[in-house]
């Protein structure tokens, strides 16, 4: 009785840890394993998914070895013996009813923690605090503030790439910022690696309910974003820039291009590099490119 008692203890413990360490906050700490951590709320909670995930999983990866080897070494044949093999047992109903208990535990509080990291990436505020519309094409991006305005002819800011410029995605950090993403032509993907997060962008659902997605940022920096999607001939080149500043900063931003002032006038004003640091411009004929792709 001892004997088939042993291996569902070993596995107990397994699963004890493995349902443990799923839920720990495993934030800055060696159990990373240099996975990146992210600078959204949103990422931070989708960090701790995966890595709570990969240790579950050695847990029990751990117990499987264990197990293995209790076996090989407890039932081996030893030199010079003559020993017969053990009873075969063609039926063990605990055994049974445990490893067919543990996975379904296991898979059934995975599932718990990937929905509730799902809804809570997923989830829209009734009223955030900054929209931008993100428009994709071949092969660069538009950034727009729909709730600003310039002085000439009273159209919303935008900041536009194109062939010599990476676009440059100012944002407050602290603050829910909506991005509401479209594309003018194929499927792009919109990435952003410390947001932990990309979406597709589809052509035909501008700004609908696949389109849309939230994220609180909460250090500053500069951040290379790109496009994640084969979208054609120069999908490499569609890389563009966060710049994630103070909430007073990026109100200042807003007002001075609201005046009338350039997106590389306006990072200037705040004190912010007015070109890109994280990425540039690759060479290329891009805009031959798009033409010839059009005719």
């Amino acid at each position: 009785m001892a004997r088939r008692s042993k291996p569902a203890q070993v596995a107990g413990l397994g699963l004890l840890g493995a349902l443990t360490l799923s839920g720990c906050d495993v934030r800055g700490s060696w159990l990373s394993w240099g996975w990146p951590e992210g600078i959204t709320d949103e990422a931070r909670r989708m960090h701790d998914l995966w890595i709570g995930s990969t240790i579950a999983a050695l847990v029990v990866g751990i117990a499987v070895w264990l197990l293995i080897a209790y076996a090989a070494i407890r039932y081996r044949k030893r030199k010079g013996s003559d020993e017969e093999l053990p009873r075969q047992t063609a039926y063990n109903l605990p055994l049974e009813v445990v490893y067919t208990i543990i996975p379904f535990v296991i898979i059934a509080v995975l599932f718990f923690f990937t929905v509730s990291t799902q809804n809570r990436v997923m989830q829209r505020s009734d009223d955030p605090d900054v929209t931008v519309a993100v428009n994709a094409f071949k092969w660069n991006w538009q950034f727009v503030y729909p709730d600003t305005t310039d002085d000439n002819g009273g159209e919303p800011v935008s900041t536009v790439g194109d062939t010599d410029e990476v676009p440059i995605l100012v944002v407050p950090t602290g603050e829910t910022i909506r991005f509401e993403v479209a594309s003018a032509d194929v499927i792009h993907s919109f990435w952003v690696p410390e947001f932990l997060f990309k979406l597709d962008v589809i052509p035909g659902n501008e700004n609908g309910r696949d389109n849309v997605f939230e994220v609180t940022v909460r250090e500053e920096g500069a951040f290379v974003g790109r496009c994640a999607e084969l979208c054609g001939t120069y999908h490499a080149f569609m890389n563009f820039e966060v710049r994630s500043v103070s909430p007073a900063d990026f109100e200042s931003y807003l007002s001075a291009r609201e005046s009338g002032l350039s997106t590389y006038d306006a990072l200037e004003s705040i004190g912010q590099p007015g070109s890109s640091v994280s990425t540039e411009p690759f060479k290329g004929d891009r805009e031959q490119a798009s033409a010839a792709s059009s005719d």
